[in-house]
């Protein structure tokens, strides 16, 4: 059975904490970005021999309208993006909190498993390994799967193991 997680907000507060963080990068990227075409086109304006004035005062906007354009499309870029590659690594740090749960409980899960695309399945194989001591089945409960403690419905004298066919009751 495939599943297939539709909530992309697995764990909101880390999810949006790293989005944040690529957001507030990709804004500061667009406006150093926007400081250095100032920089550039006012020292183009001040070298040209006529009409320098008139080129500083169109300067100003231009580079507010590009800013902003560039604001408007790429940040809600980067914050979808954002999202969707969080996702990856917190469904399975939600899916190992899930387990740790279990076996803190005294549960014996099985083993942790990890959907197809998912980041961290190294991380997955070692909490499996570190927890499998936890989730073995203890004495009494190997007791009770051990097939010598299983009571026979044969009488053990009507039973002779050298014959391939046992007695019938007549």
């Amino acid at each position: 059975m495939h599943h297939k997680r539709r909530i992309k907000l697995i764990k909101p507060p880390l999810q949006l904490k790293m989005t944040l963080l690529f957001v507030s990068v990709g804004a500061l990227s667009i406006l150093l970005q926007g400081v250095l075409l100032m920089s550039g086109l006012t020292r183009a304006a001040l070298d040209l021999p006529n009409d320098h004035l008139m080129m500083l005062d169109r300067v100003n906007t231009v580079i507010f309208e590009s800013l902003v354009s560039s604001f408007v499309l790429f940040l809600p870029l980067t914050f979808a993006v954002g999202i969707l590659t969080t996702f990856r690594f917190a469904g399975p740090i939600y899916r190992f909190e899930m387990f740790l749960r279990q076996v803190i409980r005294g549960e014996k899960p099985a083993d942790c498993r990890l959907r197809k695309g998912d980041e961290l399945k190294d991380f997955c194989e070692l909490i499996n390994e570190a927890t499998a001591p936890l989730r073995a089945p203890s004495p009494e409960e190997e007791e009770l799967v051990d097939s010598d403690s299983v009571p026979s419905i044969i009488p053990s004298s009507k039973v002779d193991s050298s014959s391939p066919v046992q007695p019938s009751e007549s």
